[in-house]
């Protein structure tokens, strides 16, 4: 198959995803090397497809999802906080979209998290042990920002009491 035969399957394969779909995984239902593929999402962002790379790999940003609640919390907590971090807001009926840090030199730094559930969440957890990196939150003392998503209003205002009370939010009179 030629690059734009590819290109149209690889889009066909993330609509109908179910999950992320890994670089790798996409490489070989395309008989290509990983770097060919992180070439074609690429070209396909470009020219304008919404794909969004988290952690567990490639998905297509769903833009005819229904409404949701969703806002931007800053938090505050060291590496060993984050996974209850995590946690917290997924047991809660909630959703880490991103995760955002203020760096010194680059400015803003937002990164797609798409975590949804513990599953999601202890794969995020292992992605980063496995390959020795750190958090962003790292570079900011422990600050960071997270969009947090929920079906409704009354989810997102438990998630974000839940992460009050467990002392990760960085409030105004902290």
């Amino acid at each position: 198959m030629n690059a734009a035969e590819r290109r149209t399957k690889i889009t066909h394969l993330l609509a109908q995803a179910n999950g992320p779909l890994s670089a790798t995984a996409l490489a070989a239902q395309c008989g290509v090397s990983r770097q060919i593929i992180v070439g074609d999402v690429a070209l396909l962002r470009a020219g304008g497809l919404a794909v969004l790379a988290t952690p567990r790999g490639y998905i297509l940003e769903n833009t005819s999802a229904p409404a949701c609640a969703e806002r931007h919390i800053v938090s505050h907590h060291d590496n060993s906080r984050m996974l209850e971090e995590l946690y917290t807001v997924v047991d809660l009926g909630g959703a880490v979209i991103d995760v955002t840090v203020e760096h010194a030199v680059y400015g803003q730094i937002c990164a797609p998290l798409h975590i949804f559930s513990r599953y999601d969440a202890d794969a995020f957890n292992e992605k980063i042990q496995q390959s020795g990196s750190r958090p962003l939150s790292n570079l900011t003392g422990g600050i960071h920002l997270h969009t947090i998503r929920a079906t409704d209003e009354k989810t997102l205002e438990r998630v974000i009491q839940g992460l009050k009370d467990k002392g990760f939010l960085l409030l105004e009179d902290n």
